[in-house]
């Protein structure tokens, strides 16, 4: 596997779908939870996330550009949906 972990190969989408599955929960929820609790820095968004809505730091990052750039992370969900459909 080129040296690479498993965690490093996987695809934006697949931590948002790990997100959904583990909390029921999309990014668009902590997004809005976020607008409502305040955090707006990177560090105190991932802090919050991690400890008061108990995600890993992987997913906590995956999150953070959500609700820091979701423009972006939409960008990148796409790809990765487009990617997953190629393969098959």
């Amino acid at each position: 596997m080129n040296g690479l972990t498993h965690r490093e190969n996987m695809t934006y989408k697949a931590y948002i779908d790990n997100i959904k599955a583990k909390t029921g929960k999309g990014p668009e929820y902590f997004q809005k939870l976020a607008k409502q609790k305040g955090p707006e820095k990177h560090a105190e968004l991932l802090s919050w996330l991690k400890s008061d809505c108990g995600l890993g730091h992987g997913h906590a990052n995956a999150i953070t550009l959500y609700i820091k750039d979701p423009e972006v992370a939409r960008k990148k969900l796409a790809e990765d949906t487009k990617r997953e459909k190629d393969r098959k």
